[in-house]
């Protein structure tokens, strides 16, 4: 077998995330960066020619149907990426014995409690997106013993769209903005999930499973709109509004917050603090 890393959604946010990181640590040689056009995971056929001509030690998935109010009425077609094509990938993993990573979300918790969340905590999702999700997580399981799965949560980072280039784009235009202050989660910069996505490849972990993996810290969509505008010198005022005074097509889960404490010790990492990374981010933006 090869030392190459198949990486499968390449042209996304997590995907660029993982090119930048791998460029840093001079990974680059051994990613295989394959964007939806060159290599569909809803393709076995393409999947099979891809596994066969890299034999990758690893494979990590980025791709995903993430259109959370969109899958509402879509529930067939998110089905199709998110459990469909990763058992796709499962399957091929476990035929060509490589180790699959991939990336899964805190929303198949209902999000009805106060503690954080732990792996072994029930599943009860609330939307179709975070079911169809919850499903990829299981055919992988099912498929394949040697998996990586990371739950995460507000995923950001200077490239592509996500909560952190709107707010910037939309504090630039408008002199108030009502967001939301009842839903409790931690934002993460998917810089660092990529980071983490590395390490563990680069420590070469036997410590298959499913993990949990945000940045430190708790935080409402107010308060992380807020330092958003503070580090940005924005004068933005924010309005805190209910979740019912902005309805979504979705439900949202109200407590989201992950616990960390098992991929901190089964794979040797430390996490910084939402706040830090967010500064980080925005250093990059601002160029």
């Amino acid at each position: 077998m090869s030392s190459s890393i198949l990486v499968f959604g390449a042209s996304g946010q997590l995907g660029q995330c993982l090119a930048h990181v791998a460029a840093e640590r001079n990974m680059t040689g051994r990613l295989v960066m394959l964007a939806e056009e060159q290599a569909n995971i809803l393709n076995p056929e393409g999947l099979r020619a891809a596994f066969a001509q890299y034999q990758p030690q690893y494979c990590i998935n980025c791709a995903a149907y993430t259109a959370v109010d969109k899958a509402e009425d879509e529930v067939d077609i998110a089905r199709r990426v998110n459990r469909d094509g990763v058992e796709n990938l499962a399957r091929l993993c476990a035929e060509f014995g490589t180790t699959l990573l991939h990336v899964s979300t805190d929303f198949v918790f209902a999000g009805a409690g106060n503690q954080p969340l732990l792996e072994t905590d029930e599943t009860v999702p609330i939307s179709a997106y975070g079911l169809t999700k919850l499903e990829g997580e299981q055919v992988i399981a099912a498929h394949t013993d040697k998996y990586f799965i990371l739950r995460t949560s507000w995923l950001y980072s200077e490239f592509a769209g996500n909560f952190v280039k709107t707010m910037l784009r939309f504090g630039r235009e408008r002199a108030e903005m009502r967001v939301i202050w009842d839903q409790a989660g931690t934002p993460t910069y998917a810089i660092d999930l990529a980071a983490v996505l590395l390490h563990i490849i680069e420590t070469e972990s036997p410590n298959y499973g499913l993990y949990h993996y945000s940045n430190e810290g708790v935080t409402s969509w107010y308060d992380f709109a807020v330092a958003i505008f503070e580090l940005a010198g924005l004068l933005t005022r924010v309005v805190p509004i209910r979740t019912a005074e902005y309805p979504t097509r979705a439900t949202r889960p109200a407590y989201s917050v992950l616990d960390k404490t098992k991929a901190k010790n089964q794979l040797g990492i430390s996490i910084p603090h939402w706040r830090l990374s967010l500064q980080e981010c925005m250093r990059r933006l601002a160029g």
